[in-house]
């Protein structure tokens, strides 16, 4: 028998998880198959690598001494793939892909175009919903790859930075900030709020730069909440109240005259977009190619 990356990414994913049922779970295998595959990897090396506590799964000393190794293994089979993906644009393949909804209404139609046309056989399957939903189903293995707006603490996910943005004033044409250029924040705040729902990439980053400055966020009179940055803008522009999101989205209207874009000259609203997944899965070529598209494309919008 010869050693395989099967079995050492099957032996890390159980150090990680602490269980044998949580790693099964995260490599969509049964419980038996993979303590059948830590069984041959012990039978190959001559040494027990795991022992069953009673609440988790530890690494023998062989264990520790394997574990860096695997490590390593993973790490460079992932960087292998970096490589590898901008030679297989011939690839056929199907991207499942969830994006927030700023990043999917307004940032990827700009990017889906150049994409298929240097992967042209690869297929995209776009969920657009909130930061909190993507990572849910990445979580519950509904989805595999995500693009969100703001980065959560969870263990068991990793996060990279791929583009960048800033959030902006947005007030309807005949507001009475509406033929400034610039504004104070103490000034934006005293006037009523449309704003994303709790849970968005861009409430988040709203509410964290605004805490940053010595402003509660529960203090901003919110007239409105709403699910899409489409329906906030409607509700903006129909002069209900004024908000905080992507110049990106209300490119249109501002050509139109309808809504007007103001500098906060005090505060900056600036956010990057995240590629996330889950740490211990491996990610399919397609899902690779596109990060590498991203990371050398994005950087130019």
């Amino acid at each position: 028998m010869a050693l395989n990356f099967h079995q050492l990414h099957i032996f890390y994913t159980v150090a990680e998880r602490g269980s044998f049922s949580a790693a099964a779970q995260a490599l969509h295998m049964t419980q038996p198959a993979v303590t059948m595959q830590i069984q041959s990897l012990e039978d190959y090396f001559g040494s027990k690598l795991l022992v069953r506590s009673t609440k988790r799964v530890e690494l023998t000393e062989a264990g520790q001494t394997l574990y860096p190794y695997a490590k390593r293994s993973i790490e460079l089979m992932r960087d292998a793939e970096k490589a590898m993906s901008r030679h297989t644009y011939m690839l056929e393949g199907r991207l499942q892909l969830g994006a927030s909804l700023t990043i999917g209404e307004y940032v990827l139609p700009r990017l889906l175009g150049p994409f298929a046309s240097q992967c042209p056989h690869i297929s995209i399957s776009l969920k657009v919903m909130n930061t909190t939903q993507i990572i849910d189903e990445i979580v519950s293995h509904q989805l595999n790859f995500g693009l969100v707006e703001a980065p959560v603490h969870h263990p068991d996910l990793s996060f990279e930075p791929v583009m960048e943005d800033e959030l902006k004033l947005i007030v309807p044409a005949e507001h009475p900030l509406a033929e400034r250029e610039r504004v104070t924040l103490q000034e934006v705040v005293s006037y009523p709020f449309v704003l994303r729902e709790k849970g968005s990439g861009t409430r988040q980053v709203m509410e964290s730069e605004l805490t940053h400055r010595g402003f509660e966020p529960d203090r901003i009179e919110s007239v409105m909440e709403l699910g899409s940055t489409g329906a906030v803008k409607s509700a903006v522009e129909s002069g209900i109240g004024i908000t905080i999101i992507s110049p990106s989205s209300v490119k249109h209207e501002q050509a139109l005259g309808l809504l007007k874009v103001i500098d906060i000259e005090d505060a900056e609203f600036k956010r990057k977009f995240y590629a996330v997944h889950l740490k211990s899965t491996l990610l399919p070529v397609p899902a690779v190619t596109f990060l590498t598209f991203l990371r050398e494309y994005g950087q130019s919008l």
